[in-house]
């Protein structure tokens, strides 16, 4: 309530309350918090707070200088929560300060003696938390993040640091733990370079390794002893797995071997009271080392020692909110800039992986092949031929080589069937050797949308001419989208066994090591106690026929994944995968060498200019936004642009994903391709482009993902 609208006093109303009034509405003295402290006096000493504001736009991705109130002088320290005032025009000066604009959350980065913006300045409006929880090195790494994503360091802020709990924020963290000891090498002796990597980290050293996990559950342990050996040298450590319910198996390995109170879980799931207590435990320099999933990628850890990856070709590890960065490409950014020890862990290996061996960025660490054979099971495989002449196949979609493994398999333990995930798009390939078609111009994929005229799905280009370059046939298939095959059919097939399913809807984490079939979508594959006796991987196009160019090597992610939870060749474990066997990844899966299968589709990709050899933008909106972007973007001069070619339009009520066109309109993507060394020009174009086009409109319906995940 304002002055003017106070009731007037009453005839009868004491002097002394009469004149106490008075004296307030005389008294110059601040205002309420958080309004503009007009007439406040302002700090003595560094008086200019720096302030990153929580606005996300990239035309206003800088800092903002503000004036520090007197009373705000103690509280107002780098890294603190902040509320300002922001949008207020330069007319709203009132006794040398700005006033007006709505309030907004922010990070004072810096305290200075004096700005370089030369008008006046509005007021800190209040300081939220006296917890420091943006330091240098968090502030650095997302300023990082944002120049390589082409994003916005708002936006990586609020992936980095959590929202505030005042709860937690008023409890004390724990008292640290003294160092440990170095652990004993354990399961690491199977490979070549196993104990060196864990005396080089509990030295203090910074190794570098790619590393190709042998098969079997000792991968969640091998992770623990190597953060042991980093917290025995007095760092820290920080893994970052696919989901939870690797976090659940690294977070009990972690606990047997270092011991309850010396890491910390960080997940999305664990609320946000749990969660925030946790991030400032390790703020705080409670804990050294953490666990958890991509949220856990900018982990304040406190002298950083070591950054782990699992399993980097997880779907789960891009983040789908702006600016989109990838868990793998923010650890290595880490590595780099804290000059600490990096591991990047997998059964399988994606191509990112073989680069990073193959620049000599990372060394390998892999174990022989007598030690692969010894723990990887008997691998079969049941091909197109096969399968025209069994009977049973063409009966219940089973080969015979299928129902003989799983009767076998069922007298010792449970068995594993996966099937394909309902959905996948299939591709174009030559119908005689089964090669993906693929444009002569761009060597995009090539497609026939609703039975149309063969076309390139990046560049946009027709290809009525098309030939298999590998056996000149002129005919195409489209991949089969995998068998329906459900619990129910094999549950009629066995009648004396239990049948559990587990997939999106209801995902198992782990089953007893009692005879069942368990039906499994790729990656909700849950851990049989003992391993599994033996595992089918049906359907094989389905996931090989992907309009993807990483189709092949997420086959061969998916079908090591699930073969890994099966029993060793020595102890009877068996899998029989369908598909061609004449295939590349197929062939890579029998051998059980991923490493072999990475290294070759690194140089095709090499030789075509594919990523990740080249760096690659996408840009996507309405075709005249697109034009006209792409047209003033000042593009790097060894840009390439492929398309723009149309997105797909979602349905009015369907499912959307993150960068998904509105419901109903039809949008165009078009692809920008820059040679090695070119990428962080390409992204500093398209940031600067997007930011100028916001300052000048407003709104602006392009969309920018740098290394989009999924390019065709």
């Amino acid at each position: 309530m304002s002055s003017e609208d106070e009731k007037p006093e009453e005839p009868g109303e004491p002097e002394q309350l009469a004149l106490i009034r008075e004296t307030v509405r005389s008294a110059k003295v601040p205002r309420a918090k958080p309004r503009t402290w007009r007439g406040a006096a302002l700090a003595k000493e560094l008086p200019v707070a720096r302030v990153v504001v929580n606005k996300g736009a990239l035309h206003l991705d800088q800092f903002f200088d503000y004036a520090v109130p007197e009373e705000l002088d103690e509280a107002a320290r780098p890294g603190v929560r902040v509320r300002v005032r922001f949008g207020a025009g330069a007319h709203q000066v009132r006794g040398g300060r700005r006033e007006g604009g709505r309030l907004i959350d922010g990070f004072l980065v810096e305290r200075r003696a004096e700005s370089d913006y030369a008008g006046p300045l509005a007021a800190l409006a209040d300081v939220v938390s006296p917890e420091p929880v943006l330091g240098p090195e968090l502030l650095g790494l997302a300023r990082a993040v944002a120049d390589r994503y082409a994003g916005s360091l708002a936006d990586v802020l609020q992936l980095a640091v959590p929202p505030r709990n005042a709860t937690a924020e008023r409890k004390p963290s724990p008292a640290p733990l003294p160092a440990p000891a170095a652990p004993e090498p354990g399961s690491w002796t199977r490979y070549d370079r196993g104990p060196a990597f864990l005396d080089s980290l509990a030295r203090g050293g910074a190794p570098r390794a790619v590393w190709n996990a042998l098969p079997g559950p000792y991968w969640a342990e091998e992770i623990a002893r190597a953060v042991a050996a980093t917290l025995a040298s007095g760092r820290g450590a920080l893994v970052v797995v696919p989901d939870g319910r690797a976090v659940g198996r690294v977070d009990a390995a972690l606990t047997e071997v270092l011991g309850p109170g010396r890491h910390a879980v960080l997940t999305a799931e664990a609320g946000p009271e749990k969660r925030y207590a946790q991030w400032l435990a390790v703020r705080r320099g409670a804990v050294k080392a953490v666990v958890g999933t991509r949220a856990a990628m900018f982990a304040p850890v406190r002298d950083l020692g070591l950054t782990v990856v699992w399993d980097d070709g997880d779907g789960s590890h891009s983040e789908p909110h702006a600016p989109q960065p990838h868990a793998r490409e923010v650890l290595l950014l880490r590595a780099a800039h804290d000059r600490c020890a990096f591991l990047l862990g997998s059964t399988g290996c994606t191509v990112e992986a073989a680069q990073l061996v193959e620049s000599g960025w990372a060394q390998a660490l892999g174990a022989g092949r007598e030690q692969v054979r010894r723990a990887a099971p008997l691998i079969r495989t049941v091909g197109d031929g096969e399968l025209a002449r069994d009977e049973a196949a063409r009966a219940a979609r089973l080969p015979s080589l299928a129902w003989q493994t799983v009767r076998e398999g069922l007298k010792t333990g449970p068995v594993l069937v996966q099937v394909p995930r309902r959905g996948y798009v299939p591709r174009l390939a030559c119908e005689r050797c089964r090669t993906p078609a693929r444009c002569r111009h761009c060597a995009g994929p090539l497609e026939a949308p609703e039975q149309q005229e063969l076309r390139c799905g990046w560049c946009g280009r027709g290809a009525p001419d098309w030939h298999c370059v590998e056996c000149g046939s002129t005919r195409l298939r489209a991949q089969v989208v995998g068998a329906r095959r459900t619990a129910e059919e094999l549950g009629r097939a066995f009648p004396a066994v239990p049948v559990r399913t587990s997939g999106r809807d209801h995902v198992l984490d782990s089953v007893p090591g009692r005879p069942a079939l368990v039906v499994s979508t790729p990656g909700a594959e849950p851990v049989a106690e003992g391993g599994y006796a033996a595992a089918l991987l049906l359907d094989g196009w389905a996931l090989l026929g992907r309009p993807d160019l990483r189709a092949g090597e997420e086959a061969l992610r998916r079908w090591i994944d699930a073969a890994s939870l099966v029993r060793g060749q020595v102890e009877g474990g068996t899998v029989v995968v369908v598909a061609e066997p004449t295939l590349r990844p197929v062939q890579a899966l029998v051998r059980w060498d991923p490493v072999g299968h990475a290294r070759r589709e690194l140089a095709e990709r090499a030789e075509l200019g594919f990523p990740p050899v080249s760096r690659m933008a996408a840009v996507t909106g309405p075709p005249e936004a697109v034009e006209s972007f792409l047209a003033g973007a000042g593009l790097p001069a060894d840009a390439e642009v492929l398309g723009p070619v149309p997105v797909p339009v979602v349905r009015p009520g369907g499912p959307r994903r993150p960068g998904d066109p509105p419901p109903g309109e039809q949008w165009e993507r078009a692809l920008v391709r820059v040679p090695p060394g070119s990428g962080a020009a390409l992204a500093a174009a398209l940031k600067q482009a997007r930011a100028g086009r916001l300052a000048r409109g407003g709104g602006d319906p392009v969309r920018i993902r740098v290394d989009p995940p999924d390019i065709g």
